[in-house]
Formats: C-alpha cells, sequence, structure tokens
C-alpha cells in the first residue's frame, strides 16, 4: 500500500463520492480544551465512509469480473456501501450480516437492493461463510477492511482532511479514527503520511473492544475476548487485519478507548451542537477527543464521525444521556 493507490481511487471517488466537511462548534472546543474539528463522514453516502471503500473496490475490479457480483461481510455500513455501489454499477451484491445488526442498517441493505444472508457472530465464521458463497455463486469477495482497494478508497478521506485543516489554519494535530479493523485508520495515516506529516492517526475504540489500541501498545495482533456485546456495532471487530495492523504499527500514535456512555454522550453533544447524527462506533473518536483531553497534546485535534446509522431507540437514549 502507497499513496498512489489512494490518489487513483480519489480519481476514481471523483463525482461519486461526497466531499464531507470539517466542522467546528466553540462548545466542543470549551468542553475538550482545544481546537476540535470534526470530519462528518456520517454525511456520506449511505451514512458513513465506508461507501468510498466498497466503491474503490468494486470500481477497481475488471469488467467481467465485476459483473458477476460481489459478496461482503458487514454489520452494517460497509453493507450499505458495498449495496449502493452494487447497485449504480448494474450488479448483484450478497452482504453477510450479524443477526443481532441494528435493524437500521438490515433494512438499509436490503432496501439498497442487496441480498442480505444473517449469520451469528458469536458461533459462525463470517469469513467461511463469504468464501464459500463466493466460490459457490462465483462471486468476488470484498472485505470490510483487509482489502487494498477498500483501504484506498478510506484514505481519500484522508486527502480530504489535510486540505480541510490546513484551510481552517491547522497543519500540526492528533487525527482520531474510529476504529475496527483498521481500514480508515490505515488510510488515513498513509494520506497524512504523504501530505500530512506533522498531523498524527490515533485510533478509538470501545472499551473492551480495544484491539488495536492493545496491538499497538503491545507490538503484535491481539484479539478481543468477546465478539459481540457493545453498543459499537460498526467498530466490533475480532482484531486488526493483516494489512492495516503493519500500516497502524508504523504510522500512528497511541490508540485510545471510551466507554458506551462516552460514546452516547458524544452523539448527543454531536446532535446538539453540530447538528449532525452519529451512530455509537462513529462517535468514539469525538468522545476521545472530548474525554480523554489527558492523553491527547496540542492546541487543537481533528476526529472523525465515521457514521450515523443509528436505530432510533438508540438515538433516544443518547438524547436522554445527562447533560
Amino acid at each position: 500500500m502507497d499513496i498512489s493507490r489512494i490518489e487513483a481511487a480519489a480519481r476514481r471517488l471523483d463525482g461519486h463520492a461526497r466531499r464531507t466537511p470539517l466542522l467546528s462548534s466553540p462548545f466542543l472546543d470549551e468542553i475538550a480544551g482545544r481546537r476540535v474539528l470534526v470530519k462528518a463522514e456520517c454525511l456520506q453516502h449511505t451514512g458513513s465512509f465506508k461507501f468510498r471503500g466498497a466503491w474503490s473496490a468494486i470500481s477497481a475490479l475488471d469488467p467481467d469480473v465485476r459483473a458477476k457480483g460481489v459478496i461482503a461481510f458487514s454489520s452494517g455500513n460497509h453493507a450499505q456501501g458495498i449495496a449502493a455501489a452494487a447497485r449504480a454499477h448494474g450488479i448483484p451484491a450478497v452482504i453477510v450480516m450479524p443477526s443481532d445488526a441494528p435493524a437500521a442498517k438490515v433494512a438499509g441493505t436490503r432496501g439498497l437492493g442487496a441480498e442480505v444472508v444473517p449469520y451469528d457472530r458469536a458461533t459462525e465464521d463470517r469469513d467461511a461463510i463469504g468464501a464459500r458463497l463466493a466460490g459457490e455463486r462465483g462471486l468476488t469477495l470484498i472485505k470490510p477492511f483487509d482489502e487494498p482497494e477498500v483501504i484506498a478508497g478510506q484514505g481519500t478521506c484522508g486527502l480530504e482532511i489535510v486540505g480541510q485543516a490546513a484551510e481552517a489554519g491547522v497543519t500540526e494535530a492528533d487525527v482520531i479514527v474510529c476504529c475496527g479493523g483498521g481500514g480508515l485508520t490505515s488510510g488515513i495515516a498513509l494520506a497524512l503520511e504523504a501530505y500530512g506529516p506533522d498531523l498524527r492517526a490515533r485510533p478509538a475504540e470501545p472499551q473492551g473492544f480495544d484491539d488495536v489500541r492493545r496491538s499497538l501498545a503491545e507490538g503484535g495482533i491481539r484479539r478481543n475476548a468477546a465478539l459481540s456485546g457493545n453498543i459499537c456495532d460498526a467498530i466490533v471487530t475480532p482484531q486488526p487485519g493483516d494489512l492495516t495492523f503493519p500500516i497502524m504499527q508504523r504510522l500512528c500514535g497511541p490508540g485510545l478507548a471510551v466507554s458506551e456512555d462516552e460514546a452516547l454522550r458524544a452523539m448527543q453533544l454531536t446532535f446538539r451542537h453540530l447538528k449532525i447524527v452519529a451512530e455509537p462506533g462513529g462517535a468514539v473518536a469525538l468522545a476521545a477527543a472530548l474525554f480523554r483531553p489527558n492523553e491527547i497534546t496540542g492546541d487543537a485535534v481533528i476526529c472523525t464521525v465515521s457514521g450515523g446509522n443509528v436505530d432510533p431507540e438508540v438515538f433516544a437514549r443518547a438524547l436522554a444521556m445527562p447533560a
């Protein structure tokens, strides 16, 4: 993986992905004790950054291979990104989704024309299911993070962050990224290395599912003890990817971990002060920026709100959190 692949992905995404805004609020600055800039990927097509990687991977396929269709496994955001990109290319899409995925994400995936195949993430291996279906139907498997063209597509978010941060007068800061398997984090880290060397990517995760944080701290890939049981479903993954971890190990600063309540509070504050909707997994980077000030240095911090596909009941719970 290098910057040339990200630049090529950016060319293919031009005119198809949104250039999402970098938002700010003096109220968030006051809470964090420093300037906070928020990359609002919840405003991307399908409600998350995942559309970038999905379009990048599908558009890079040989046309004859692409025509047979694609398959992916996802709790919802990668699913919807793949479904939307596949529909735009006029090809079939099959999505292997955990049975406990949020109803809004399942409905959104089906609404975009994809076939949904449910599985139990506690007892079944999604990789094995995906590989079997791909072989049976001649579909191309597009992994959610450990895939070069997916990483490249997510890296286009980093290219935008560099330019937008410079426009805002920020050239040196931690860039906190909501992190599951590390596709967005590693892609952004590569873009920062090339064009924003004084901007440093740092992964943010839920407590108890902070495999990337632990892996970085201990110098090797570490696996989560549990595979479910956290409100931040979008970023609950077993372990960092074989492709993403070496990139993060080389380029990222220490990881951060936040509680479920902190993620919910960040969702509330995002809605109140930025007028955007975040899902729990998409709010952990902002939660880290707001509630881990002693673990961050500098006068400014940049963070992603990586997705906004949240069930109404969970969003209502966030809004009911104490102010």
